[in-house]
């Protein structure tokens, strides 16, 4: 019933920045965790943001190490849309990128958390 679709990839020199995006739909729980993925080909799946909503209202980010300082999380409730800034790109960067659900008891809101649901990935190329 969730579906998410991402946008906003594409090729990039290094220091560039781009904006993706992942339209979310269908999720209706009191509170939200979604979280951003990458990966790149012969390496393993990486969690790298996380955003909380609880049911309040309040919020929470968090970041892995590699991408703290550079990526920014952050939703526009509005449009039903959360969004990953990733600024000072580096080659490393280099990966597909996806959005997914993070959900289910006792799993963490951070980055890596188990994902239930995905959406289809957008690539992000670096170079120098």
């Amino acid at each position: 019933q969730v579906r998410l679709v991402e946008s906003g990839g594409g090729s990039v020199q290094v220091g560039g920045s781009l904006r993706l995006s992942c339209d979310v739909s269908g999720y209706t729980y009191s509170t939200i965790c979604i979280g951003w993925f990458r990966q790149a080909p012969g390496k393993e799946r990486e969690g790298v943001a996380a955003f909380y909503k609880g049911g309040k209202g309040a919020v929470a980010t968090t970041y892995a190490n590699s991408v703290k300082g550079r990526f920014t999380i952050s939703q526009d409730n509005a449009k039903n849309t959360v969004y990953l800034q990733m600024n000072s790109l580096k080659p490393e960067d280099t990966a597909m990128y996806y959005c997914a659900a993070i959900m289910g008891l006792g799993v963490r809101c951070v980055p890596g958390g188990e994902a239930r649901y995905w959406g289809q990935g957008t690539q992000v190329t670096v170079s120098s």
